[in-house]
C-alpha cells in the first residue's frame, strides 16, 4: 500500500474526507457511551416530527430545529471561508464538523439539557435520540456545502426566511434559541409558552 501523496490534491482532499467522516461516525459512538437512545423511544422512525413540543422533537430524522442546523452550516462556512481561505472546502467542512459536534455533544449533556429544561420552553427536553443528533450535523453539512456554492445573498436571506418562519410557526428559532440558553428572559418565555 502506497502512502499518501502530499502533492496530490484528490488524495489530500479524499483524506480530509475521510477525517469528516470519522468525526460524524466518533459522534454517535460517543453518544452511544454517554447512554443516548439510537432511536425515538417510540420504536420507529420519522422523516419529520411536526410537533416542536411533543416527545418526538429532537429524536426523528427531521423537525422543526433541522433550520437552526442548516443555518449553523451558512455560519461555519463563513467561519471557514475567513480561517482557512488558502486550504481545501473538505478542511473548512472538518471544522465545521468538529464544531457541530462537539455543540451536539454538549446538548446533549446534563447540563445543557438541565438549562434548557429550566430557562426555555422546553420542559419535556430530554436530549437527541442518536440518529437526530447524527442528522443535525449532516445538515449543518449540506447547509456549509450550500454556502460554499450558493451566493452569498441567497444564503442570507435562506436564513432570514428559515429564521422568520421558525419563529412565526413554533416561536422558536437559532436567535431565540441561543438568546434564552444564554440570557434568558421572561418575557420571551412568556411569549413562547402561549402558543
Amino acid at each position: 500500500m502506497s502512502a499518501i501523496d502530499a502533492r496530490n490534491p484528490a488524495q489530500r482532499q479524499a483524506v480530509w474526507l475521510a477525517a469528516c467522516a470519522a468525526i460524524v461516525v466518533l459522534q454517535a459512538v460517543i453518544m452511544y457511551w454517554m447512554g443516548r437512545i439510537p432511536i425515538c423511544e417510540c420504536g420507529y422512525v420519522k422523516l419529520f416530527e411536526p410537533i416542536a413540543n411533543g416527545p418526538g422533537n429532537s429524536q426523528h430524522l427531521a423537525d422543526w430545529y433541522t433550520p437552526s442546523h442548516i443555518i449553523h452550516g451558512f455560519l461555519f462556512y463563513g467561519l471557514a471561508h475567513l480561517l482557512l481561505r488558502r486550504r481545501p472546502i473538505a478542511a473548512g467542512l472538518l471544522l465545521a464538523l468538529v464544531i457541530e459536534v462537539g455543540w451536539e455533544l454538549l446538548e446533549n449533556s446534563p447540563i445543557i439539557i438541565d438549562r434548557y429544561r429550566a430557562a426555555t420552553i422546553s420542559l419535556d427536553y430530554y436530549g437527541d435520540s442518536i440518529l437526530n443528533s447524527v442528522m443535525d450535523t449532516i445538515f449543518m453539512a449540506l447547509g456549509f456545502l450550500f454556502a460554499w456554492r450558493a451566493p452569498v445573498a441567497a444564503t442570507v436571506a435562506i436564513a432570514i426566511v428559515f429564521e422568520i418562519f421558525t419563529g412565526w410557526l413554533i416561536r422558536d428559532n437559532l436567535t431565540l434559541n441561543v438568546l434564552m440558553l444564554v440570557y434568558p428572559l421572561e418575557a420571551v418565555k412568556a411569549w413562547q409558552s402561549s402558543l
